[in-house]
């Protein structure tokens, strides 16, 4: 059984990271003109303040910019490196995504489109996700089974399904 203050812990994190999500994206036309340290700084601001107000404990908020900066670094490297569109890192149909959230990251990968090498190093580097972390919407592959695990909102990984490992790949349309 689910303890109930994981349950709530859980869906706070959760929360927080979309919430950080939208207070990033209030900067994103300096960083159009100043590239990724402008966004790095926005996301550890917007983590800054999560903690400001009480929602989250200091190593909660920069856990959670971590995490963004993750994702966000793995989608633009996935678009400098193939070209194609961010619905294809999502890799399911757009619909199915809150709209909201989409338009969010689609803004932010589009407008760093200057640093996108950069990031694409970056994401080599960071490469995986583990279980208990946040993840933005997508598809994460299991390294031990191949299990896909499908995010259509933000949410917590979870053990594989299929194996009970904890360590998964991003996984692209292309994959």
């Amino acid at each position: 059984m689910t303890d109930p203050d994981d349950r709530t812990t859980n869906q706070k994190l959760v929360h927080a990271y979309n919430i950080m999500m939208e207070r990033v994206e209030s900067t994103i036309a300096k960083a159009d003109r100043e590239g990724m340290p402008v966004l790095e700084k926005a996301i550890d601001k917007a983590g800054e303040t999560a903690h400001e107000l009480g929602e989250l404990t200091k190593e909660e908020a920069e856990k959670i910019s971590e995490y963004l900066k993750r994702d966000l670094q793995d989608a633009a490297g996935y678009v400098s490196e193939s070209g194609e569109q961010l619905k294809e890192w999502l890799s399911f149909d757009l619909e199915l995504v809150e709209n909201r959230l989409m338009e969010l990251f689609s803004t932010m990968v589009d407008r760093t489109r200057l640093e996108l090498d950069k990031l694409a190093q970056r994401a080599d580097q960071i490469g995986e996700w583990h279980t208990g972390e946040v993840v933005g919407v997508g598809t994460l592959r299991c390294k031990a089974c191949g299990e896909l695990l499908h995010f259509h909102a933000t949410g917590h990984i979870p053990p594989c399904p299929e194996c009970q490992k904890t360590v998964f790949n991003r996984v692209s349309h292309s994959d």
